[in-house]
């Protein structure tokens, strides 16, 4: 028997799955993450789930692995030291963004830093013309000599090669990423046109630096990986998740490191599409909170949400513009500092404030016993009474409750005069209504009415909140998928191998010609299979979906479209016009216009096969048989009933189909608990599905 193992990443844990393809979902792991090297906590997890499940590294075929590290380290400014070489006159653009705003009343905005300072770009004499002409050609003597002056005088460890309007003809960077290589071959390179050919060039420089800035980092990383497993003895495949929802090669993620932006949040997202569309439940809320963050995505017609930009490292949590623009294929998901390691203080109003401070895994919140003094969410929950001290992590990483207490008292309570428990409720409450709060916003903007449509639940954190956030939307129910607590973990080993490309090509959609698809289309399809086939896919295997970004001529803004799965190329041709009407008028509500159709961005995604189900774990089956589900009850802090409830507590693994509770209930697995209020009412699926309806009023 052959077993794959998926890793995530996270903050403050890293969650494991071991699956197998005779047995599904064979076991579970979640222990903290190591900051320092998370290779560390990647290997010894490893070794510890498979000596647990009595499997050997021999026998394990995959290691499917998501990670934060990229997002992490650009946010922390944890990456190698990057030079950039601009076009002569363009050195400023950095500094110059996009000359706006994004707050209209504040005179003095504040954004972050770029990645590569100024003092390290140098200007090259170069010049392509917006049509693809090359008006002052490239010289690679120059291009050497100013690279040999960054690495004397800056010691830097990547470069980013960004030229204006390289998106229409590369062949200027091209040649001066090889004059460069061939002198500096231990020198990281990025070039704008490779990393992502996009027509505006402060997005395409700043992917571009980010690139650079992050791949020196990401190949020591999964240098350690690949070592570590191979001393274990592990003689399988590695891959990695992307952002855009797929798998890739390591030499895939060590060419654009800047793809793994939202490697692990992904896997979730697309976990929860999967459990919507096996129960029939085609729109979902995908709510995932962990120990350091909490991620939402919306999930139309099975499909979640997709983007081809994000922004990381924003000086104001919910202000778009406020960050570094990434130009990649990714998940659309909203992301915000709210963890069970989110530290609570007061405020310079006399207001309770959570995050987005994380005590992450060292020292960790109070109750870690590991030396962390800070109020966090997670101490909050304990003294709510919804973790239970002697069980966390299945009893094995006890809780402190005096130190939640404590560290409570001494940071919150004692400023708001107000008892221990009621600034632990004040924490919880401003967490969830945080979390209800960015739904609201991402969904307005997209148009996605999410009431009456179904929350899934997920993380370590996601289902004690989960209740209370989906009341304060309005959204009658909510499904706890078995082992949610490691989801992410999970939808590691359900992912396809993919790879997205998107080129800018202006060009209106009457003028297209009989061969427009050989001209517009068929390089991208064979870069993008290109990197499938040396992954080892099968020219048979593998699927290729086309897309478009149109506008009506005069506008500035373009629509996705999704072309018709058809070898035909007259047909697909044919369908742009309806296809973009269609579109159009989904999202603006009114008739398409009299205008003539121009493309903007033509993009290619080609997917490998999809993996199989991964099943319900075989260890909620086996525990659920003559067992008993309930445990006993404990104090619990429940609003409606404005004080402490004796609430019982059920043992997840016990529970069977059919089994129905109704709340309050603490429903306990080993990496999470699922806090149900008042009123609701809740039954196990035949998946082993937690089904909450939240009752009348919520």
């Amino acid at each position: 028997m052959t077993y794959q193992i998926g890793v995530d990443i996270g903050g403050t844990f890293t969650d494991f799955a071991l699956f197998s393809q005779d047995g599904g979902i064979v076991a579970i792991h979640k222990q903290l993450t190591t900051p320092q090297d998370p290779s560390l906590a990647v290997i010894e997890g490893m070794g510890t789930l498979l000596a647990n499940s009595g499997v050997s590294f021999a026998e394990l075929q995959a290691v499917v692995h998501g990670t934060t590290l990229v997002t992490n380290a650009v946010i922390e400014r944890r990456g190698s030291p990057t030079g950039m070489l601009v076009t002569k006159g363009f050195r400023d653009i950095p500094e110059m963004k996009l000359e706006r705003r994004y707050d209209l009343y504040d005179l003095t905005p504040g954004f972050p830093e770029p990645l590569v300072p100024r003092v390290r770009r140098r200007e090259v004499d170069e010049r392509i013309l917006f049509d693809g002409s090359a008006e002052r050609e490239v010289d690679p003597a120059s291009v050497i000599e100013m690279t040999r002056e960054l690495l004397d005088e800056h010691g830097i460890e990547a470069l980013a090669i960004c030229f204006i309007n390289s998106y229409i003809n590369p062949a200027h960077e091209i040649a001066a990423r090889d004059a460069v290589a061939e002198l500096f071959p231990n020198l990281s390179v990025s070039t704008s046109s490779e990393v992502f050919p996009h027509w505006r060039e402060f997005e395409r420089w700043t992917t571009a630096s980010a690139n650079a800035y992050t791949q020196p980092i990401l190949d020591r990383y999964l240098a350690r990986i690949e070592s570590g497993l191979e001393d274990m003895g592990f003689r399988g495949y590695l891959n990695m998740m992307a952002s855009n929802g797929g798998m890739v090669t390591p030499a895939t993620a060590r060419r654009f490191p800047v793809r793994m932006m939202e490697s692990g949040p992904a896997a979730g997202a697309l976990m929860s599409a999967r459990h919507g569309k096996a129960l029939g439940i085609p729109d979902i809320l995908s709510f995932d909170m962990g120990g350091t963050t909490a991620k939402g995505a919306l999930v139309r017609d099975d499909v979640p949400l997709r983007t081809y930009e994000l922004e990381v490292a924003r000086v104001h949590e919910f202000k778009p513009g406020s960050g570094i623009p990434i130009k990649i294929p990714v998940i659309d998901m909203i992301e915000i500092g709210a963890g069970g390691g989110s530290i609570a203080e007061v405020d310079e109003r006399g207001m309770i404030r959570v995050g987005p401070r994380s005590a992450g895994a060292d020292p960790g919140p109070a109750c870690y016993g590991r030396g962390g003094e800070a109020a966090t969410l997670s101490d909050a929950n304990v003294v709510l009474g919804y973790l239970d001290p002697d069980f966390f992590l299945g009893g094995d990483m006890p809780l402190d409750a005096r130190a939640s207490e404590s560290a409570i008292d001494h940071h919150i309570a004692k400023f708001l005069d107000v008892s221990v428990a009621r600034a632990a409720w004040g924490i919880h409450e401003t967490i969830n209504e945080d979390v209800a709060r960015a739904f609201r916003v991402h969904a307005a903007e997209r148009g996605f009415d999410y009431r009456g449509c179904t929350m899934i639940a997920f993380g370590g954190s996601g289902p004690v909140h989960a209740h209370s956030i989906a009341a304060k939307l309005k959204v009658p129910r909510v499904i706890f998928p078995p082992a949610a607590g490691v989801m992410s973990a999970l939808g590691l080993l359900v992912t396809p191998l993919s790879f997205d490309v998107a080129r800018t090509n202006l060009t209106f959609v009457d003028a297209l010609e009989d061969d427009w698809y050989d001209r517009h289309y068929r390089s991208l399809a064979e870069e993008a299979t290109g990197l499938l086939r040396e992954a080892g896919v099968s020219e048979e295997d593998i699927t290729v979906i086309h897309r478009l970004d149109l506008r009506y001529q005069g506008q500035g803004f373009e629509i996705e479209v999704t072309l018709p799965d058809t070898s035909d190329s007259s047909a697909m041709r044919s369908a742009i016009p309806e296809e973009f009407g269609k579109r159009y008028q989904e999202i603006f509500s009114v008739p398409g216009l009299d205008e003539r159709l121009e493309v903007v961005n033509w993009k290619v995604e080609a997917r490998g096969p999809e993996p199989g189900d991964a099943g319900t774990p075989k260890f909620l089956v086996a525990g659920s048989e003559g067992q008993t589900a309930r445990k006993g009850s404990r104090r619990a802090y429940f609003p409606q009933a404005g004080d402490f409830v004796d609430c019982p507590t059920y043992d997840r693994y016990a529970l069977a189909p059919d089994d129905t509770l109704e709340g309050p209930a603490l429903i306990e697995e080993r990496e999470s608990t699922c806090v149900l209020g008042i009123g609701a009412q809740a039954r196990v699926d035949e998946r082993y599905n937690l089904v909450v309806e939240l009752g009348e009023g919520f």
